[in-house]
């Protein structure tokens, strides 16, 4: 009854690999039928399918060239904007000394396309004045009249001078009528306002319009940015993260606002967060704020959410930029290539399952079964990263899956080398099963523990081109651990107890007396057949295999025996 327990705990084992590869294709499934996003085939990076080119054009104030300096720094933000929102593989160059060429694997939405050219300044204002977007009143005769639009003669000039942003000396006779004749729904760019000076700006509906104080601090202040629910509400928020300037400044300024509020000077305990030109949030300050944690609230979505998270995490660009062209690309390496690639990776493969098949006859049919697992969990899993990462295979990622048919190959060899020597040993087949089990899994966490180690510091050091490359190993090397202990252990537990692997035939790859098992314990060794002749009767190649691995002790111990039988016949003659 004990030798059962083994083969049920197998068919558990095998039964959770099957629950985990149906729910990995049930997750794809989800993604393709429910969500609409996801696909049955991999996501090809721009090597292989092609995308979108968007080359922008740098405008600097005096038209002037820009800094090789300012070009660089622009591309590393825009990289990092690209990365975040999950589209990997992009190439981003500079080019001709003013424009930046951006080109992005398969085709770019109009969500991806802002967040490459928006410029994200943020600043932060002091609310004077918040109402409604109308331009024009309803006179005494019932009839509409225009507001005036300002003039030269009036007053301008805050009396008495403001002592903080939100002073109400700041609203003067000008900037009161400017108010009230601005046009939110006209296109107005209002993103390069004088710092120091107050300024008119309606949130993103242009349902309320604001005059707002001096700016008090502006978007650099901010060391992070992420985007999460609201305890409270659930609505989604930006939470930012001040530095040490930002952090005493904003702590000054929530505690002026707060009794402001305690006053009942609405609106001017309003904080607005300026995106661009653009009220995209003006919170009624609820308390002092003195950790530099304070959070932007309006009506996000997750994903505009996440959007402005990253535009302010990477910081403004340092130049604005007009489109200049924005077109289709071809691949630049062809569906030839990914064929080229796939062929060798074949050859590859059935170069491995020719070397099991030699080596370890009926027993290579585990290792090529093995490899197919695996390459089915590979599949299914880079198509699930492509929709919840973006994901794509480029041919140094193909490369990888190629290189990785042979990395797997090895845990398997090992596993099995053990397992003979055991053979060898004179155990059982099942006991050899075990045995091996627990000494080749030590030697193979190691070695595997080495690959993940070396494809992370691959995936961190290296060049955009080669993070693919890493990545795909890295990957590959955790699911070849992953069908190690769920596949291929379980299998042999099943197949040592079969008559064919079990009693160990000639063609299985676990005969002993193919392997050389001429002792089967530390003292206890196979009786010698003699022949007529004198000779030992057995396999040559037998023999020699077991010599060979047979330590020097063990050698002399033989020896000595031998020497003994020897002895024990001439004194039997002598009588």
């Amino acid at each position: 009854m004990a030798s059962s327990s083994p083969t049920r705990h197998a068919w558990r084992v095998l039964l959770g690999l099957l629950l985990v590869t149906a729910a990995l294709f049930g997750i794809n499934a989800l993604g393709v039928y429910g969500f609409k996003e996801s696909s049955w085939t991999p996501e090809l990076a721009l090597d292989l399918q092609g995308g979108t080119q968007i080359i922008l054009s740098a405008q600097t104030p005096d038209g002037a060239d820009p800094t090789q300096e300012q070009l660089d720094q622009a591309a590393a933000i825009i990289r990092q904007r690209v990365d975040a929102s999950g589209t990997a593989e992009a190439d981003i160059t500079t080019e001709g000394g003013r424009n930046i060429v951006v080109q992005i694997p398969g085709v770019a939405d109009q969500e991806t396309r802002d967040r490459i050219q928006a410029s994200a300044q943020l600043e932060f204002r002091a609310v004077l004045v918040a109402t409604d977007p109308a331009t024009e009143f309803v006179g005494e005769d019932g009839n509409s009249t225009p507001y005036p639009t300002p003039n030269e003669s009036m007053n301008a000039v805050p009396t008495p001078e403001p002592t903080d942003g939100s002073d109400p000396a700041w609203m003067t006779e000008k900037q009161i009528a400017a108010l009230q004749s601005y046009d939110c729904s006209a296109e107005t760019d209002r993103s390069n306002a004088p710092a120091d000076e107050p300024l008119i700006a309606c949130d993103p509906t242009g349902s309320v319009k604001y005059l707002l104080g001096p700016m008090e601090l502006d978007g650099t202040v901010i060391d992070d940015a992420t985007a999460g629910r609201d305890q409270t509400s659930g609505a989604w928020t930006v939470n930012l993260e001040l530095n040490g300037h930002g952090t005493e400044v904003f702590g000054d300024i929530s505690q002026r606002l707060n009794a402001n509020r305690i006053a009942g000077l609405s609106p001017r305990d309003q904080f607005a967060f300026v995106l661009d030109g653009v009220v995209i949030s003006a919170p009624v300050m609820q308390a002092a704020i003195l950790n530099g944690k304070p959070s932007i609230s309006g009506n996000f979505t997750q994903e505009s959410s996440q959007t402005l998270a990253d535009q302010l995490r990477y910081g403004a660009l340092p130049l604005s930029f007009n489109v200049e062209s924005s077109d289709t690309i071809s691949a630049t390496l062809g569906s030839q290539q990914l064929q080229i690639g796939l062929i060798a990776g074949l050859i590859g493969l059935g170069l491995v399952a020719i070397y099991s098949l030699l080596s370890y006859r009926a027993l290579g049919w585990v290792i090529i079964a093995s490899i197919g697992v695996m390459g089915v969990l590979t599949y299914i899993i880079i198509c699930i990263l492509a929709w919840r990462m973006g994901f794509r295979l480029s041919l140094a990622g193909v490369a990888g899956l190629i290189v990785s048919i042979g990395f797997t190959a090895d845990s398997f060899i090992v596993y099995f080398e053990r397992i003979r020597d055991e053979l060898r040993d004179g155990k059982s087949i099942t006991g050899a099963v075990e045995d091996g089990w627990g000494r080749a899994k030590r030697t193979i966490y190691i070695s595997k523990s080495i690959n993940i180690l070396a494809a992370a510091v691959l995936y961190i050091l290296a060049d955009a081109t080669v993070k693919g490359f890493a990545f795909t190993l890295g990957l590959t090397t955790l699911i070849d651990v992953f069908i190690f202990v769920i596949f291929t252990h379980p299998v042999m537990q099943l197949l040592a107890r079969t008559r064919f692997f079990g009693g160990g035939h000639k063609l299985s790859g676990l005969d002993p007396e193919s392997l050389g098992a001429v002792y089967r314990g530390r003292a206890q060794y196979r009786e010698a057949q003699v022949g007529s002749t004198g000779r030992v009767a057995r396999n040559k190649g037998a023999r020699g295999e077991a010599e060979k691995r047979q330590t020097i002790a063990e050698r002399k111990r033989a020896e000595a025996l031998a020497a003994m039988g020897s002895s024990d016949a001439g004194k039997d003659s002598d009588d």
